[in-house]
């Protein structure tokens, strides 16, 4: 189907105002451009929002009520490991615990260029580990974590996941990989279809890519996951992709992989949307439907024990 009319007058609105490609920006720069491009997002109230530490690595925690025993959501930012925090995403982590009626611990892992890979999955997945070992003054369940995050958050996730496997760390029921990075080749149609045009392009991920490996090929499994070999004891999976995304593709094949392991995924699509559409629920329908599914999926999984 088209781009989404809402969607397409805001890429209009962009290519409008003209202003430099991130590529041309440093990362710092680019940085602050993200924090004011989520700015105006929709910050509901929760009963609790407080930061805290695991370790060095920095944490927030939203607890869509007091009850004790939640589920959890240990959540992974998007921003091609380069750009994004804990405020460019205080948005959608409020909107998941409320929808999803859990608690969510959201991660403020390193960042490259200063810190390439592997910081971000070893941040990623020693905060994981944290969750697991300190559930009890957490006020979270220890058999219900889950992971989740969005773009190079996803790809994290489902990292966090396959060296969970590898290693026998934590257990963790589900992922949620929200339009997720999962292969370094950038060789999908998709990249062909949307490279350009709708708001994350080639040259984009291009940028992200080169910052983040630092010189290294990373086509390893807790680089590109798409490339693991391992997929069958991994945990059930919901896959959200938007339509007019060069990740788009995939996405999707992660899903194809997981499913033909005999893993439980549901692997959705959203037609007319773009890349970082998920929670801008205060303008898009298809916002509002990705993040009920998403809701949806992570309460069915902490039902499942």
């Amino acid at each position: 189907m088209p781009v989404h009319p809402i969607v397409a007058e805001m890429l209009k609105q962009m290519a409008e105002a003209d202003g430099p490609a991130m590529t041309d920006m440093s990362p710092e720069e680019a940085r602050t451009m993200y924090r004011v491009m989520q700015a105006s997002s929709p910050r509901p109230e929760l009963p609790v929002v407080k930061d805290a530490m695991a370790g060095h690595i920095p944490l927030r925690i939203y607890k869509a009520s007091n009850a004790p025993d939640q589920p959890v959501v240990v959540f992974f930012h998007g921003g091609g490991w380069v750009i994004g925090d804990l405020e460019t995403h205080d948005s959608g982590c409020r909107q998941l615990s409320l929808a999803a009626d859990c608690t969510i611990i959201a991660v403020d892992y390193r960042l490259a260029p200063e810190h390439p890979y592997p910081a971000a999955i070893d941040d990623c997945y020693q905060a994981t580990e944290w969750v697991a070992s300190h559930a009890a003054e957490l006020g979270i369940d220890a058999t219900r974590i889950a992971v989740a995050g969005d773009s190079a958050g996803g790809n994290l996730a489902a990292c966090v996941c396959i060296k969970s496997q590898l290693e026998h760390g934590p257990a963790i029921c589900f992922q949620l990989l929200i339009y997720p990075v999962t292969n370094a080749a950038m060789n999908t149609e998709s990249y062909e279809r949307n490279g350009e045009g709708y708001m994350l392009g080639r040259d984009t991920m291009e940028w992200f890519w080169n910052h983040y490996a630092n010189g290294d090929t990373l086509d390893g499994a807790l680089a590109s996951p798409l490339n693991h070999d391992q997929f069958e004891e991994l945990p059930p999976a919901c896959i959200i992709t938007a339509e007019y995304d060069p990740l788009c593709d995939e996405g999707e094949a992660y899903g194809r992989k997981l499913e033909s392991a005999g893993v439980p995924v549901t692997i959705r699509r959203f037609d007319g949307m773009i890349h970082g559409f998920f929670a801008m629920t205060n303008v898009l329908d298809g916002s509002k439907e990705a993040m009920a599914l998403a809701a949806a999926e992570l309460r069915n999984a902490f039902t499942i024990k």
